[in-house]
């Protein structure tokens, strides 16, 4: 077992990372420099998980190696995650000529915001996203239902006013996911992403309960709260080739999104669009992996969902209440 060299390397580790806190301090304001860090702070949580799961390993009189052995593997593993989330954050990095993520959200900048409950009526709502009370969209795909709901309910998040949408997503009308998600429109018609609660459900095997029980609420995060900020969602006139982060919690939420057409066609069973859509490539370094294709109908919103190496769609079924 290689337990005792772990112990050394992480000891060796620490006094690395608090000598180099002067050297991080004085370095440059910028997004590499930031997932530099966020590489070390992996690297961290990965030898807390090993210390915490070989403590188990020791609790027991009778020691089976397969236990330290296969906390080293998962220690292993996830160096190499750890490494290629680097990657994928440096090459949005590139993407955002190495910009810091300052958006303009927030008490000073609170006047830049339109009062959510007149979108619709006295304030044009965005033409991909119409964020008008009792709008709402139906998807099919994945072996999921997704409904998203436009409330007439407001939330206050660092000093500006959002409107909260109901997203919920079930399997054979089993409810497995709802989201309050909470979203901001500017003067500009730009909407903004101001945070989440996502709460996530499942049912056992057995379980006598009348339904799914909540499991976690994995990927919540709120502009203003533990260093999240608010992004961009979906600009009013989008140009081919901008790069924007949509929201940033760091390893909570990192999703970003490249504007790829405005003049691309798509159609499903709900909504269709010719020569005139806007397509978008949507990814997160969180998963270096995994991105998706978007397709916004003009008065509609998001039409098709493309998993562009599988062909896999999650498409709008329906469309109920006020386009652009």
């Amino acid at each position: 077992m290689k337990i005792k060299n772990y112990f050394l390397a992480a000891c060796v580790c620490a006094g690395c990372a608090w000598s180099l806190m002067g050297d991080y301090a004085l370095a440059d304001p910028g997004c590499a420099n930031s997932a530099h860090t966020q590489r070390l702070a992996c690297e961290f949580d990965l030898r807390d998980d090993f210390f915490t799961s070989s403590a188990q390993c020791f609790d027991s009189a009778n020691q089976d190696p397969v236990c330290f052995s296969d906390a080293e593997a998962d220690f292993d593993d996830g160096l190499e995650e750890c490494g290629d989330v680097l990657e994928a954050r440096l090459d949005l990095c590139e993407l955002l000529d190495d910009a810091t993520h300052d958006p303009e959200f927030g008490p000073d900048f609170a006047a830049n915001f339109v009062n959510p409950l007149e979108i619709g009526n006295t304030i044009t709502p965005n033409p991909w996203f119409a964020l008008v009370p009792g709008n709402l969209w139906v998807y099919e795909g994945d072996g999921e239902t997704i409904e998203v709901e436009v409330t007439g309910d407001t939330k206050l998040i660092d000093g500006i006013t959002c409107i909260v949408v109901i997203d919920t997503a079930s399997e054979d009308d089993v409810v497995i996911e709802k989201t309050d998600d909470w979203y901001a429109q500017d003067v500009d018609g730009n909407v903004w992403y101001c945070g989440e609660i996502s709460e996530n459900f499942e049912e056992f095997d057995g379980d006598e309960t009348s339904g799914p029980e909540l499991v976690d609420i994995d990927g919540s995060w709120k502009a203003g709260r533990d260093g999240a900020e608010a992004g961009m969602l979906l600009p009013f006139n989008p140009q081919v080739g901008d790069v924007f982060r949509q929201e940033f919690a760091q390893t909570d939420a990192e999703d970003a999104i490249e504007i790829l057409a405005i003049d691309a066609t798509e159609a499903a069973p709900g909504g269709a669009c010719a020569g005139n859509c806007l397509m978008t490539r949507d990814f997160t370094p969180l998963e270096p992996d995994v991105e998706e294709n978007k397709f916004y109908a003009p008065g509609i919103g998001l039409i098709v969902e493309l998993d562009p190496a599988t062909g896999d769609r999650v498409e709008l079924v329906s469309f109920t209440g006020v386009g652009q």
